[in-house]
């Protein structure tokens, strides 16, 4: 399923996920909303941290931080990418996506998990919050590891607050290494509808001083 449109607002942008749809933008700036089957999902219990990730986890190698800078994440994600570690591709985020997303940051719909080192932000992911469900949208990365750690506090958050669904919406190298499996669209769409139900808030609430090695 994929739709074609050259503007869209909040209001379009929460319609499209709370029906399992979500944008992307051609090079030209052209927005496609699709809505994958198989989609791609990571189940949030299940995940464990490397063991090669564990030592970095217990260094503190980088400050985490939540909603500092959703804005340069989000330009970070955008950069086009040479396909490191961890990284994927994140051309299809455009200004006019940009500037969407963070009116929706800005309502406390999307949030950022940041890595910060030396007071620079070295990389981080970004996504939608609504209810029960976290929607990952993209993630970045400058020093290798940085996403990875960003990933794994995200993960943290999400534990600590029963999260119910974490979608990452297509199947790709990066997401797999992560735990992410596919699953049929009819099968996602009844774990959307159950998530929506459960109201949840995206909140740190002291996972950032704990550590969560």
């Amino acid at each position: 399923m994929e739709n074609e449109q050259t503007f869209f607002d909040v209001e379009d942008l929460l319609n499209g996920y709370v029906n399992g749809i979500f944008p992307m933008a051609d090079a030209d700036g052209t927005i496609h909303w699709y809505a994958p089957d198989p989609r791609a999902i990571i189940p949030i219990e299940q995940y464990k941290p490397s063991r090669s990730l564990r030592p970095i986890l217990n260094k503190r190698v980088f400050d985490i931080r939540i909603n500092t800078a959703f804005e340069a994440v989000m330009r970070g994600c955008a950069l086009p990418r040479q396909h490191n570690d961890d990284e994927e591709d994140g051309t299809w985020i455009s200004e006019h996506i940009i500037e969407v997303y963070t009116q929706l940051h800005e309502l406390g719909y999307a949030h950022s998990v940041e890595a910060w080192k030396d007071g620079q932000l070295v990389g981080g992911l970004y996504g939608v919050c609504i209810h029960g469900a976290f929607f990952g949208e993209s993630m970045f990365t400058q020093i290798s590891n940085a996403s990875k750690v960003a990933f794994h506090y995200l993960i943290a958050i999400l534990k600590a607050n029963d999260f119910a669904l974490l979608d990452t919406q297509f199947m790709n190298e990066n997401v797999k290494r992560y735990g992410a499996i596919e699953i049929p669209r009819a099968t996602y769409l009844s774990l959307l509808h159950d998530a929506l139900q459960e109201p949840r808030r995206f909140d740190p609430q002291g996972i950032l001083t704990e550590g969560h090695a």
